[in-house]
């Protein structure tokens, strides 16, 4: 085991996310946190509020790059969320999703079908797709929906409201089990995201 790796708390997640993303350089790709059974847990004050911002006691987190590593280290378990490392687990709040769909831009493959692909706040950039669901939930306390999009192992992103006009200018109308919606596609699979009427913007 590395000396990063036996670091704990804030200091050893940083140490070991910079690690295994090599920053500083070109990155390696995403830690493989789900493979990841430390036996030290705990808790640490660090809150990623509905906008996604990410506050440590109490404090905004400034540094996008700091950000970024946190977010490879973040792991969905039944308990809620965590800060993983080879040797510990650190449980943290979100009020909704961790991320922010903040872009979408619409491609073809190279079957010219349309592909979806959002980046979120944190760089990440996720054709949506069957493994990446986008989903829209409705009864918010403002009456707006909710949407969506599924990025890796259970992590969602919150689908920006300028990004969700954009998804609802492509929507076409399409019949789905439970009636006729509209919807948009992406790398073969529809996905609804509202009622007809969402069409003329009512």
């Amino acid at each position: 085991m590395s000396q990063a790796e036996r670091v704990l708390g804030l200091s050893g997640v940083i140490a070991a996310a910079a690690q295994n993303l090599g920053y500083g350089t070109p990155p390696k790709g995403l830690p493989p946190v789900h493979l990841w059974n430390p036996t030290h847990c705990g808790d640490i004050d660090i809150v990623i509020k509905r906008n996604g911002l990410w506050f440590h006691e109490g404090s905004p987190i400034g540094r996008e790059a700091l950000v970024r590593l946190f977010s490879t280290v973040l792991r969905k378990d039944p308990d809620g969320f965590h800060l993983v490392t080879p040797v510990e687990k650190l449980k943290i709040a979100v009020e909704d999703a961790p991320f922010i769909a903040t872009r979408v831009d619409r491609l073809a493959d190279g079957a010219g079908r349309p592909v979806l692909r959002f980046t979120t706040n944190v760089g990440d950039e996720v054709d949506a797709g069957p493994d990446c669901a986008i989903r829209v939930e409705d009864g918010a306390a403002d009456g707006a929906p909710r949407p969506y999009l599924h990025v890796r192992r259970g992590l969602e992103a919150l689908i920006a409201r300028p990004v969700f006009y954009e998804l609802a200018d492509m929507a076409v109308e399409r019949d789905f089990p439970k009636g006729p919606m509209m919807a948009v596609e992406s790398s073969g699979a529809w996905f609804p995201i509202g009622p007809p009427a969402l069409e003329s913007g009512a």
